[in-house]
């Protein structure tokens, strides 16, 4: 039997394994239950990835987030492994057929989502299957105290009695010690060996300025630090604008977000990853699976909604554990418009009934039926349609897909559909007549065998593979072949797909559910808190504040985040510059650049004084983003 690290090089073309991981494999490998405890970029997939190709039979791997076991199927497959991932929208035929795959194929990864285990079918389908362990990734999710908690999780459990003796594997990158401890209780683990990596990344300077001209800071920051970075920001709008603002700076900077198409998510992502642009400008939806060590910078333009998110955000700089920032840009409205955008916008039980009860109208789902239905979602045009909040909607539905009640795709989708309206001899005859276009028709119709019969929902990229042409190309046949009356061809862009996994029960859904979205609520404030904690906390070394949250005491301070540059002496005359901006501010009020400008120093040093004024109660900032002597 290849060893581990012989395993590794082979298919992973690494030298050898980060801390923790081999650990965490021979543990396994010994049959152990495992709980693994790592920061993001830590490499949680190698741990279950490596032990399951040292053994016969298969690993099942149990994670809420589509796009990460897509990804991680893609990467393996990419390797020559077998690899499939039972997500959202397969039929049960192509489902019993994967997992025959799965039984008889030698494949070696199984990923399904929590909420199929729920599904006796696939339950009893698994049972069959020689699962040799039992990876759950995103654990926290398992806790009710976790800051995603899924009641499907608590599915897992009922795994251990039908595979007693395969080991179970938690991960997670970001848990407090009471959401470690319920995890295990939940899962049922046995005595498990637990590694729990420090939280503690001592190469990356957590930074907090609070400034009024975010963009004028981005810019001091990107240019002093010209390598990879990642700027992160909290809705589609701010994506695109503030890549178009960097780039009339002269930065090279691209964006991504969940609404770009598949085909501009891989572009734009290659470009960054390519280093042909230094920055990427993206939401949240932006950085599950990316392994790229270099990145000099993350910048948070609007505050993170908690801890755990920005940790992992954040933590996506410095991965080769080169010296790395990661910034929050703060200004006095930003606390206000975070409140508005998380807090405010939390569903009660009476919204989130009236929601659901909408939700099935608008698909014209009766009661007692639906399940397993899939519909395109346009979410504006259902707010519109009954007069609901867009935010506080989109959080109510998510809150449903956390409880399993229906699965909600956000990724960008083309659906075309299509359908030959006249007899199969006179599109032989047209063909004949279009040589041009006969590799497209034909490979169509090979595709295809029922389109006479019935709309027919094609694949682009398939038809584009097997006749050798491109999706454009495609689209002008189609375009032409509608026009001439041969077909009837639709195309319409969707915001998401929703799939209904139960049938309609209106209140006793809601009622089934009520008491985790209270919990679900309590927990979001008070994971708001602690960031506004974080951010506004100016005595404390900030990596200290994240380690606290997470639990870890330590004693000494790191050194390099800026409540730490604050304390340390400066090259340059701080008194005079303190003195040189009092003396200004007694004249009018002014904003730092215009401060920076007249004193003619550096903008670092310009922001240290800036800050020790206020720290000190000799100035405050206005709401015009301007400073003033107090009173």
């Amino acid at each position: 039997m290849q060893t581990a690290l012989q395993i590794l090089q082979k298919h992973w073309k690494h030298d050898g394994f980060r801390s923790s991981q081999i650990e965490i494999i021979n543990s396994v490998l010994e049959g152990k239950d495992t709980f693994g405890l790592m920061p993001t970029g830590g490499g949680k997939s190698i741990c279950f990835q490596v032990p399951a190709m040292m053994q016969d039979g298969i690993c099942l791997v149990i994670s809420p987030l589509v796009a990460l076991m897509k990804d991680q199927v893609q990467r393996l497959q990419k390797l020559d492994i077998k690899a499939i991932a039972l997500t959202g929208g397969i039929k049960s035929d192509e489902m019993i057929t994967f997992l025959d795959n799965c039984e008889f194929g030698n494949y070696k990864f199984l990923y399904l989502s929590p909420e199929r285990l729920q599904s006796d079918w696939i339950l009893e389908r698994i049972k069959n299957l020689p699962i040799n362990l039992i990876a759950i990734d995103e654990a926290h999710c398992v806790s009710q105290w976790g800051h995603d908690f899924r009641p499907a999780y608590l599915k897992i459990a009922n795994l251990k009695t039908q595979f007693p003796k395969v080991p179970f594997l938690a991960l997670t990158a970001s848990a407090t010690e009471r959401v470690l401890e319920d995890v295990i209780i939940q899962l049922g683990l046995e005595k498990p060996a637990i590694f729990q990596k420090s939280f503690s990344r001592k190469n990356i300077a957590y930074m907090v300025f609070e400034v009024e001209d975010k963009l004028y800071r981005m810019e001091q920051i990107l240019k002093k630090n010209p390598q990879s970075s990642i700027i992160y920001v909290r809705n589609r709008k701010s994506c695109s604008e503030t890549a178009l603002q960097l780039q009339s700076l002269g930065f090279k900077a691209t964006f991504y977000h969940g609404g770009l198409s598949v085909k501009d998510k891989e572009k734009n992502m290659s470009l960054w990853l390519n280093e042909e642009v230094q920055i990427i400008v993206a939401t949240n939806a932006f950085g599950m699976g990316i392994d790229k060590s270099n990145v000099k910078t993350v910048i948070h333009i609007h505050l993170p909604e908690s801890i755990e998110s920005y940790y992992q955000e954040a933590g996506r700089a410095g991965r080769d554990d080169q010296k790395a920032f990661s910034v929050i840009l703060t200004s006095p409205s930003d606390k206000i418009q975070a409140q508005n955008q998380f807090i405010n916008v939390l569903p009660d039980k009476k919204i989130l009934n009236q929601i659901y009860i909408k939700l099935c109208t608008y698909f014209q789902i009766a009661y007692g039926e639906g399940i397993n239905e899939q519909f395109s979602f346009n979410l504006n045009h259902f707010c519109q349609k009954y007069g609901f909040p867009t935010l506080k909607t989109f959080n109510a539905i998510q809150f449903l897909d956390r409880q399993g009640i229906l699965s909600l795709s956000q990724e960008y989708s083309e659906r075309i559909t299509m359908q030959f309206i006249i007899e199969s001899k006179e599109v032989i005859r047209y063909v004949s007549l279009n040589t041009q276009d006969e590799p497209i028709i034909l490979t169509i119709l090979r595709t295809y065998p029922g389109i006479y019969e019935t709309q027919t929902a094609i694949n682009l990229s398939l038809i584009a593979k097997k006749s050798s042409s491109d999706e454009m190309m495609i689209h002008s046949v189609l375009e032409k072949l509608k026009n001439l009356d041969i077909i009837d061809y639709h195309k319409k862009n969707n915001d998401a797909t929703i799939i209904f996994n139960e049938v309609r029960e209106d209140e006793r859904t809601i009622n089934r559910i009520s008491k985790y979205l209270e919990r679900q609520n309590q927990q979001k404030i008070t994971q708001f808190d602690a960031i506004l904690n974080y951010i506004n906390e100016k005595k404390v070394c900030k990596s200290k504040l994240i380690l606290n949250y997470f639990g870890e005491i330590i004693e000494t301070d790191c050194g390099i985040c800026s409540y730490c540059i604050s304390k340390k002496p400066k090259s340059s005359d701080h008194s005079l510059i303190s003195e040189k901006i009092i003396g200004l501010l007694k004249i009018q009020d002014m904003n730092s650049r215009e401060i920076q400008k007249l004193t003619k120093n550096t903008d670092d040093a310009i922001i240290f004084a800036l800050q020790n004024l206020m720290e000190n109660n000799m100035i405050l900032i206005l709401s015009n983003n301007k400073y003033t002597l107090k009173l």
